[in-house]
């Protein structure tokens, strides 16, 4: 069939406007062009234990790349259903999918929760396959997750399941379905407090001043943790928690509770914060995250650190 000039610029509208209007359309494009499109940015994958855990160790992170374009999941690995005093199965699962999607959502990013039981997780090789999975498909740069050292066996355990993919992310007939990476992502665990085997020795500081506001407004959101006690609150610790109906109250508590915890944080680790930021600014710092480089993956540079932190003033 003919097309002539005129309608086939009416034809070509009519697909433009198709494709605009329909999402699986819209993102139809080949992999150099999304490339591209990404203008190489970061892609970061976050790996906690529960419905909570990386939006509490790398939340401020999270929303300092997001505001930069940069490409940010968090992950939690068991689905939170035992995590309530009052509540439990599939109903606490999905509550708690509903929160943690919430968090990511007001801090810009994106989050997915495994169907795995709270309480339960083990470093299965089916696990291991499931966390190597979403690394590769994820085309991490950064892959962030507790320490296998922790008071809670899926803490443990988490840690252990990204370690052993570490490896294996690059290995092209492990999960061949999922086609592997061709470059190592640097691996790098959260702060934690534990001594044993070794203490969390952190690599990397970053303030968080500039969103610390943000990321407890993004905190709020889960109110079976926080307002609620989680797995070990009582009617006496929800009674003694500003109720929904003062939700500035509520604000001020989880507030609070933060600046203890980031400025604890920022505090203990003061001569890394000088370290990167530079004296004088590195001892107005109030907030920080920090994390520690895993001696498994790619062991990056201090310089290859700030193209990853890309938070830190120019030297």
């Amino acid at each position: 069939m003919l097309i002539s000039p005129r309608n086939g610029l009416l034809l070509g509208a009519a697909l433009l406007t198709l494709a605009l209007l329909t999402p699986g359309i819209a993102q139809a494009q080949s992999p150099d062009a999304a490339e591209a499109d990404a203008g190489k940015k970061l892609r970061i994958i976050c790996f906690g234990a529960h419905p909570d855990d990386a939006e509490y160790k790398s939340g401020g992170c999270a929303i300092k790349w997001a505001k930069q374009g940069h490409h940010v999941k968090l992950v939690s690995v068991t689905n939170g259903d035992i995590g309530h005093w009052q509540m439990s199965g599939g109903e606490l699962a999905r509550r708690r999918a509903a929160e943690s999607a919430e968090v990511a959502r007001r801090m810009g990013v994106v989050s997915e929760v495994l169907d795995i039981h709270d309480g339960e997780l083990m470093p299965t090789l089916e696990n291991r396959r499931k966390i190597t999975r979403l690394i590769r498909d994820w085309k991490a740069d950064i892959v962030i997750s507790h320490r296998p050292w922790d008071y809670h066996p899926d803490h443990r355990n988490v840690g252990v399941l990204v370690q052993d993919a570490a490896f294996m992310v690059m290995v092209p007939y492990f999960c061949p379905d999922t086609p592997a990476l061709k470059a190592n992502p640097v691996f790098l665990y959260s702060s934690d407090r534990f001594q044993k085997p070794y203490p969390f020795r952190p690599d990397v500081a970053v303030s968080l001043d500039d969103v610390f506001e943000k990321k407890v407004g993004a905190l709020m959101a889960l109110e079976s943790q926080i307002f609620e006690g989680g797995a070990l609150g009582s009617p006496e610790f929800v009674a003694s928690v500003p109720p929904a109906s003062q939700p500035e109250l509520r604000r001020k508590y989880l507030h609070d509770r933060w600046v203890n915890r980031q400025g604890g944080e920022a505090k203990q680790y003061r001569g890394l914060l000088q370290q990167w930021y530079g004296e004088e600014l590195g001892n107005k710092i109030q907030y920080a995250e920090t994390f520690e480089v895993c001696e498994y993956g790619r062991q990056p540079t201090p310089e290859e650190l700030r193209e990853l932190f890309p938070f830190f003033p120019e030297r």
